[in-house]
């Protein structure tokens, strides 16, 4: 009988404002005078996780959580994971390493004054940890982090490390390691070449039709016999919020199918196991371990 694998099921806890895709329409001290809809909007998120009995883990953005401790314990409260997503979801190419463990270290502190428990785990806004900025690993090393989850093995315009490592290992650093649990792709063959298809979530899960989301899921646990991790947003289960101006392909990305996610993530829940990412962590045992010591293109 095939081994069970529990998928890692996440959430990016932040709203639809502060996404990378609007930085250049929306300026960080402005954020306060947006209407918020991130509490309704993750209230809904939890609604639906309890529907179907599942927990997961919250990367909650710092931000977020200063100004919704209520929401925090809430999510604590139902049985998640609360783990962190940095404090102003400024993408880390644009930071120093300084200004990096400032943000990092703030949101840390924050989660853990509300939670009263620790914070192991770090997503980078839009996935920026890439081959310039692999010195964030030291830093969130040092800072106390135990795993992280930001490096999508893909090319992107953003974002992504292609080639490193596409399942859950250990990243040995000079001042120690850090597990890794990369956003999942599917690998196929084209042309004789082998491409990697991201198919996590977010927006690839408003993007490629449902039944691809289903089979790749399938496929990446039976067929390579890994777990894979599914990320969304609260977000983009609301196709009503406000409208932001910007160019055609924010736009397209941010507000692509939002009306469709609710019912796809409900499908994808159907007949799969999920489990905050330190369960399914923990459960893995050891890991394969790479320095990912990788020079800038």
């Amino acid at each position: 009988m095939p081994r069970q694998h529990h998928n890692a099921l996440t959430v990016d806890v932040e709203d639809y404002f502060h996404v990378s895709a609007f930085e250049k329409s929306i300026s960080p001290g402005s954020w306060d005078s947006f209407d918020s809809r991130v509490e309704a909007n993750t209230g809904r998120v939890l609604e639906l996780f309890g529907a179907h009995g599942l927990t997961g883990t919250f990367f909650i953005l710092g931000w977020v959580a200063e100004r919704h401790p209520g929401l925090v314990r809430a999510i604590q409260a139902e049985g998640h994971e609360v783990a962190c997503h940095g404090y102003a979801h400024q993408r880390i190419l644009f930071q120093t390493p300084q200004a990096f463990r400032q943000d990092v270290a703030r949101a840390k502190a924050l989660l853990e004054d509300i939670t009263g428990a620790a914070v192991t785990g770090y997503r980078a806004p839009s996935y920026s940890i890439t081959r310039d900025t692999q010195w964030a690993l030291d830093i969130l090393i040092e800072e106390g982090f135990l795993y992280d989850s930001s490096i999508f093995p893909i090319v992107h315009d953003l974002y992504g490390i292609p080639g490193s490592r596409p399942h859950p290992h250990r990243i040995l650093r000079r001042g120690g390691e850090i597990m890794e649990f990369p956003p999942t792709t599917l690998r196929l063959s084209f042309l004789g070449r082998t491409l990697a298809v991201p198919i996590s979530g977010g927006g690839y899960l408003r993007l490629f039709p449902g039944w691809f989301m289903r089979w790749g899921f399938g496929r990446v646990n039976s067929v390579e016999g890994q777990p894979a991790v599914l990320y969304f947003h609260p977000w983009e289960i609301d196709p009503g919020q406000p409208r932001i101006p910007a160019g055609w392909k924010s736009c397209f990305r941010h507000y692509h199918n939002l009306e469709k996610t609710e019912a796809r993530l409900r499908r994808l829940f159907d007949g799969r196991n999920f489990a905050p990412m330190r369960t399914v962590l923990d459960a893995m045992g050891a890991l394969p371990a790479t320095s990912l010591d990788l020079p800038p293109l």
